[in-house]
């Protein structure tokens, strides 16, 4: 049974369809790709995953449940957690205190024994940010904080890890090492769903790739299949049928170029994020 699986899911914002009858589904202990141009309808899938959006036709099912109607924070609850295409870290707290705040409240709604600065150590030293425990979160280097954002969804222990852009400020070893880290988590049973432009990274680490454009989605398969799918081609680069194929090395690279923004997603990068990175456990309880 997958764990995540979206169901017929339709997202419009007056008269434009952001996300067109989209069905894909995310197995444990996997990583699934999510990718397409620049407006294709990534981020509001992901909003409409974890509840920030509700879908205007369609079903999310979550670990066998519909959990369409539920709240942000019980979606957190059953195992969700999510990163934000914008840097959502606490910055006037350290690092370590970003992984406290996150740690304390998990344990706490489940009225279990707060973790010691043990755990906490451990957290930081897994994702790679040990070296900036004690640094103030926005005066660290972006790729770091990234890695914190991933450090402070883990305190949560979810089942599905959500990632919006993670590699985003990451250098290639930082990349690299983020990538072997994933894998490490899904071998212990997570699944991820990850919306990344970084291609190299996607055909690296993912099992499975979902490819949307225009809202729909277009293509799903393995990577190789997806690496040399003439629609996947069509909509990164932008050729028609009647044009001549680019390369493989063109082709085998998929760098999007803004293709397919038919809208203007009020969710998207650039917008005003209401929610804190951590859906899951973090804020929301408070809301």
């Amino acid at each position: 049974m997958a764990l995540l699986e979206v169901d017929d899911v339709v997202v419009q914002f007056g008269g434009v369809t952001a996300v067109d009858h989209a069905v894909f589904a995310v197995e444990p202990g996997q990583i699934t790709g999510l990718i397409g141009p620049n407006g294709a309808g990534k981020t509001t899938c992901f909003n409409v995953i974890t509840g920030l959006q509700k879908p205007t036709k369609g079903h999310v099912r979550f670990d066998g449940k519909d959990i369409t109607s539920l709240s942000v924070h019980r979606r957190s609850r059953r195992g969700m957690a999510r990163t934000f295409q914008r840097l959502e870290a606490f910055g006037s707290l350290t690092v370590r205190e970003n992984v406290k705040v996150a740690l304390d409240i998990h344990r706490g709604l489940r009225g279990l024994v707060r973790r010691s600065s043990t755990d906490i150590d451990a957290l930081l030293e897994r994702v790679g940010v040990a070296a900036y425990a004690e640094e103030r979160a926005d005066s660290i280097p972006t790729g770091a904080a990234r890695l914190l954002e991933l450090a402070r969804c883990l305190a949560g222990e979810p089942k599905l890890l959500l990632l919006d852009e993670p590699s985003s400020g990451l250098d290639e070893s930082e990349t690299d090492a983020f990538g072997a880290l994933l894998k490490d988590l899904t071998r212990e049973g997570k699944a991820v769903l990850m919306v990344e432009h970084d291609m190299d990274l996607v055909m690296g680490v993912c099992d499975d790739i979902h490819v949307l454009d225009f809202g729909k989605v277009i293509a799903s398969g393995k990577p190789a299949e997806i690496r040399t799918n003439a629609a996947v081609q069509k909509a990164y680069l932008g050729y028609s049928d009647e044009d001549e194929r680019p390369s493989e090395q063109t082709r085998t690279d998929l760098a999007p170029v803004g293709a397919g923004a038919a809208y203007a997603d009020p969710y998207d990068e650039g917008a005003t994020t209401v929610i804190p990175a951590v859906t899951a456990p973090i804020d929301q309880e408070n809301r």
